[in-house]
């Protein structure tokens, strides 16, 4: 299989940390894929329309997308029961934090474009506040409501570990360990499992 992005993306690295944690790192080959907002990228629009990272090739030649899709494909192919469960609440609940952990990070990735990306002329503070609104309600609500959950290694806890590691690389400057204990005491946990070791920022 085929994996299309870079590790960069928290989307990407979320899917490659559950490829990891499903077993299949000898399956999955990471093809370094790099795109801008404002451009197409033509060999990824021949795998989606949408032309975004993630893209999974499959072994059948089939294309999955977005993150979410690519992640549960994964945990069915390494027949986890425990990254995602069977049972329908406790699925649930955990495809519910996978949600909000893919939240979070997109409002991060929109506000990098919005500060970095952006032309300074072009760019809308009002629109930048909002979105780092969004970035502690959603860090507020898994420290608040979710800490059971993320005792457990699961597609939600991985998504939450992943965007927290791109929190630290683009924005520190929100100080998001103020007041959060019980999310700073899970990251510190799961950044030491060998699939985010493997995925970690090189440089």
């Amino acid at each position: 299989m085929k994996l299309y992005g870079d590790l960069i993306s928290p989307f990407v690295r979320m899917s490659m940390v559950t490829a990891i944690e499903s077993g299949l790192t000898s399956r999955v080959q990471l093809i370094n894929t790099a795109v801008k907002p404002h451009e197409v990228n033509a060999a990824l629009e021949k795998l989606s329309p949408i032309g975004k990272i993630p893209i999974l090739e499959t072994d059948h030649g089939h294309a999955l997308y977005d993150s979410r899709v690519i992640m549960e494909y994964f945990t069915h192919i390494g027949g986890s029961a425990t990254l995602l469960p069977h049972e329908g609440v406790k699925r649930f609940r955990i495809l519910t934090m996978l949600a909000l952990a893919q939240g979070l990070a997109d409002s991060l990735v929109s506000l990098r474009y919005e500060q970095a990306a952006r032309p300074e002329n072009a760019r809308w503070p009002e629109y930048a506040e909002r979105v780092k609104e969004r970035i502690n309600a959603c860090l507020d609500d898994l420290e608040n409501n979710w800490r059971e959950d993320l005792q457990n290694v699961t597609l939600g806890a991985i998504a939450t570990a992943v965007a927290l590691g791109y929190l630290d690389f683009r924005h520190d400057a929100l100080n998001w360990r103020k007041d959060r204990a019980n999310l700073m005491q899970f990251n510190d946990g799961f950044i030491k499992r060998d699939s985010m070791i493997n995925t970690a920022r090189k440089a």
